[in-house]
Formats: structure tokens, C-alpha cells, sequence
């Protein structure tokens, strides 16, 4: 018996770390040319990011109850406590499927202690939520407290994206064929954050590729807070270079220190494409000492 934290990979934490913490990813499901993959299992970001250019066909969808009822029974039947940081239900019915799985196996383990918490956060922004409930499990602190950690941070995580090409998110529905047409032609790179209901929007338009990063930095320093102390979460769609000089503006502007970066995996990088760039970071200073 153990307070095991889940996430699932549209959560883009990295290897390194969920090695680090044996951290239990559910994989996020991508269809590819009409056949599953499992983000992170079967599929890596970098085979991805070659995929999505190469033109084939590729489509997204949320993790099923079925495959959540998977994943949380062996807990169940172990008598673990739980608790599951999943995607945003902005962007995904991820919360919903979860909360199905959770009902049918209370019928079956009604002592299961699930908690299920909606990050409505997406990428990395709830990684780094994972990151710092797995510090506290570590250190022993009670579950309620981590629960009330998470929230915090769920609730003051800032997530800043731009895009390198517009095509992806025309594909998904978020521009008519004449934006993107029209800014093609004009280089226009659109601003994007994660809103207070966690889904993905537009706040501004820039052109150009380095006025777009730079503008991703400028907003880090509008927003955030005590950025030099804090843990700065980069992610790119298979473009380390530019993300490399993104955290080195983080660092000559604001003296940042610490970082995680991570690939945009599947969840996201099938709508908005190779060359997505984001800097994830807390608009609040924690009161939690980790």
C-alpha cells in the first residue's frame, strides 16, 4: 500500500524524470494512417514530428474508460491510495473517461481511494505539477496537502506557445483556410496560451519567427513571478534549436536557473505541428516548500 501520483503523457514529462520517480504514464492514443499508437509506448515525438511532415494522416483521441479501468486496477487491487493529474478537460475528455473508469471500479474495490484532479493544463504545465507532487510524496507530506499543492499550482501554471507554421492548426479547425492562407503570405505567428479554463487560444499575432519568440519571453516577464528561483518548463515540436535559443534569452532577461524541457508529444503536436515552442511557468510565488 502507497500514494502512487498517474498522469497521463499528454503531460510531456520527460523520460528521464518518470524513470527518476517511477512515475506510471498512461499512454495517450494517436491514429496514424488508420492504426493506434500509444504516445511514449509505441510512438516517440521524434518518429512523430518525421510522420507529421512526411504528410500522412494523423488523428488524436482522449484515453478511454476502458483503458483507464486498465491502468488504475492493479492500485485498486493493491489498495493504494491514488492520486490521477490528468489533461485538460479544455482540450480533451480525458477528466470524464477517467471519472467512468473510477465508478465501475468502485463497484468491484469500494475502499479504492482515487483522486482525480483536472490539471486544465496541458504539455508540460501539468508535468511540472506532476514533478513537484512527486517531490512531496517523496518527502512524506499527507495526501490532502498535496492534493491542495496540486490545485495551486494547476490554478497559477502560465503556458506561452508559438507555432512555426500554420498549416496544423488550420487541419484542426482553429483557422479558416484564409487565415492561414493570408498569414502564410504575411509570416504571421499567432501567440497562444492555455486560458483560465484550460484551453488552447490565440491572444496575439506577431510576424516573424524570432518576434514570436521574443514575445513568448516578453510575456514570461509580464506574467510570472520570481522567475530566476522558479523551475521554467521548455517544449518544442523537434526543434531543439530554437528552443535552446528561447532558454537562452530566459536566462540572459530574467538570470533563470532551472529548467525541464520536453518535446510536445502527440496530444498536442498533431494540431499544431513540427516547430511549436513553449515556455510554461507560475504567474505565483508557491507557499509550498519542496
Amino acid at each position: 500500500m502507497a500514494l502512487r501520483i498517474i498522469t497521463d503523457s499528454a503531460s510531456d514529462v520527460p523520460k528521464w524524470l518518470a524513470e527518476k520517480y517511477k512515475l506510471h504514464v498512461i499512454p495517450t492514443p494517436v491514429v496514424i494512417n488508420e492504426i493506434d499508437y500509444f504516445d511514449g509506448e509505441t510512438i516517440m515525438p521524434e518518429k512523430f514530428y518525421d510522420i507529421l511532415r512526411s504528410g500522412m494522416e494523423v488523428k488524436t483521441y482522449h484515453i478511454n474508460a476502458f483503458m483507464f479501468h486498465k491502468n488504475f486496477e492493479a492500485y485498486a487491487k493493491n489498495g493504494d491510495e491514488v492520486i490521477y493529474i490528468c489533461f485538460s478537460t479544455g482540450i480533451a475528455g480525458t477528466f470524464n473517461a477517467a471519472n467512468l473508469a473510477k465508478t465501475e471500479l468502485l463497484e468491484e474495490y469500494p475502499d479504492f481511494d482515487l483522486t482525480i484532479i483536472d490539471s486544465k493544463c496541458a504539455s508540460l504545465g501539468f508535468g511540472l505539477v506532476v514533478e513537484k507532487a512527486l517531490k512531496m510524496v517523496e518527502a512524506g507530506l499527507p495526501k490532502q496537502t498535496i492534493i491542495e499543492a496540486i490545485q495551486f499550482y494547476c490554478d497559477n501554471m502560465e503556458h506561452i506557445f508559438t507555432v512555426e507554421t500554420l498549416e496544423y492548426l488550420y487541419k484542426g479547425g482553429r483557422l479558416s483556410r484564409t487565415s492561414a492562407i493570408a498569414g502564410g503570405l504575411l509570416d504571421i505567428k499567432p501567440i497562444i496560451e492555455i486560458n483560465e479554463d484550460g484551453a488552447l487560444v490565440a491572444i496575439e499575432k506577431v510576424r516573424g519567427r524570432m518576434k514570436s519568440l521574443k514575445r513568448l519571453v516578453d510575456i514570461a516577464g509580464e506574467r510570472g513571478v520570481d522567475l530566476e528561483n522558479q523551475t521554467i518548463g521548455l517544449v518544442h515540436g523537434d526543434d531543439i534549436q530554437t528552443l535552446n535559443t528561447v532558454k537562452e534569452m530566459m536566462i540572459e532577461k530574467y538570470g533563470c536557473r532551472n529548467f525541464i524541457e520536453s518535446y510536445v508529444g502527440c496530444a498536442i503536436g498533431a494540431h499544431t505541428g513540427p516547430g511549436i515552442i513553449g515556455v510554461i511557468f507560475l504567474s505565483d510565488r508557491s507557499p509550498y516548500i519542496i
